[in-house]
């Protein structure tokens, strides 16, 4: 059974990433919010493609959907409402009327983060208590106080030009937690980040894919994952399951849709580390990932990086400088890493993580067909994108 309520529902993703998640949310069908009006009639600003994420417009099942499919979204919260509040006791009046009961039970503990920005309401406290205390007006008959708590459900309240945006979470954990990823090397790449990195890279899905600096693996068990049509949710818990309007029929079908979607094979596979301890990391989250057997995780230096087959994709995130390898000159591990791709890699696709244009220019290759800029863990890095 489909609602037939449409709801507005933001998705949330790492900044450069906005159009593998716009690639994504068109192959799921979603419809995006062109514009929104404001109670004055005025036009509010709907966050574009190049500011971390986009907004959606459909039914309950969409934002479930979401959640479950979307490998570059970062989180999924659907907005309650848009109002404009120059006052405190205007903002608290407002807010009670939005439809809490959708998403809360009365006395229900919440998490408020506030966000203001050229508002007349700039204090985040005073405007997290006011919104507090309409969640309270809004249960006033059931006799319960709602508290917040750090564990409870997520209230997003952004302020901007005095226009209030209230909205809810319905993911829980961050989505890049997918939770096969226990164990971690050094300077990890996010599971979200691995995911748009392989769809700019353009993998077909059916090459060839070798990543020859895996670190914990994310890259190659992402790859596996996309490969064989697994949901990258599919093994996880989501908030919206506390919500009082969940579905639970609902969930279960679209969980068993995505279950009957799994392809049994995946083609070859391969990550590189010279640590031996990231080597052991990847194979037990592969294991956890249920990739076990059908990735090749191996211990070598990149010296040793040989081609498995004619063509295919090198998509890779080696050390930067930075946290791992800080103070070291990593100048002749890119120089002999482009001088191993030229010789043995010949008509493959190269993508490659880096924040340090020298250390893309000591690689030799040819001159990018495609740039983009990202953040990996706060530190501004492009992905190179190269076809020898």
């Amino acid at each position: 059974m489909i609602s037939s309520e449409n709801l507005h529902f933001y998705v949330s993703c790492p900044p450069g990433l906005e159009p593998m998640l716009a690639a994504e949310y068109k192959t799921l069908g979603f419809v995006r919010v062109k514009l929104k009006k404001d109670e004055d009639n005025q036009i509010i600003h709907t966050i574009g493609e190049d500011t971390g994420g986009m907004e959606f417009e459909g039914p309950l099942e969409h934002v479930y959907l979401a959640n479950l499919h979307l490998r570059t979204a970062s989180r999924v919260t659907v907005r309650l409402g848009d109002f404009k509040a120059i006052t405190f006791a205007e903002l608290r009046k407002k807010a009670s009327k939005l439809d809490w009961g959708k998403y809360l039970l009365p006395g229900q503990k919440v998490s408020i983060q506030v966000t203001c920005h050229k508002s007349r309401l700039y204090h985040s406290d005073a405007v997290a208590e006011r919104v507090l205390g309409s969640i309270g007006d809004h249960f006033s008959a059931s006799g319960k106080k709602t508290e917040q708590s750090a564990e409870g459900q997520l209230i997003l309240v952004r302020l901007v030009n005095d226009n209030c945006t209230v909205s809810v979470d319905s993911s829980g954990e961050l989505l890049y937690k997918r939770g096969y990823r226990q164990a971690v090397a050094k300077a990890p790449l996010r599971e979200n980040l691995a995911a748009g990195m392989i769809m700019a890279s353009g993998w077909d899905r059916v090459s060839p894919l070798i990543d020859p600096f895996c670190g914990s693996g994310t890259i190659p068990i992402e790859a596996a994952m996309m490969a064989q049509q697994i949901a990258p949710g599919i093994n996880r818990s989501f908030r919206f399951s506390t919500w009082p309007t969940y579905n639970k029929a609902v969930w279960n079908e679209i969980l068993d849709q995505a279950k009957k979607q799994i392809l049994k094979e995946s083609p070859p596979l391969f990550g590189y580390d010279r640590d031996a301890g990231a080597i052991e990391m990847s194979k037990a989250n592969a294991a956890r990932a249920g990739q076990k057997d059908h990735i090749q995780f191996i211990c070598q230096a990149v010296s040793l990086l040989e081609s498995p087959a004619p063509a295919g994709w090198i998509v890779t995130n080696p050390p930067y400088g930075i946290r791992v390898s800080e103070n070291k000159d990593l100048r002749d591990l890119y120089a002999r890493f482009g001088s191993i791709v030229k010789q043995h890699f010949s008509a493959w696709h190269v993508s490659v993580l880096c924040n340090d244009d020298q250390l893309i220019t000591n690689m030799g290759l040819q001159k990018p067909q495609k740039t983009i800029r990202l953040m990996n863990g706060g530190i501004s890095v492009k992905q190179v994108i190269c076809f020898l």
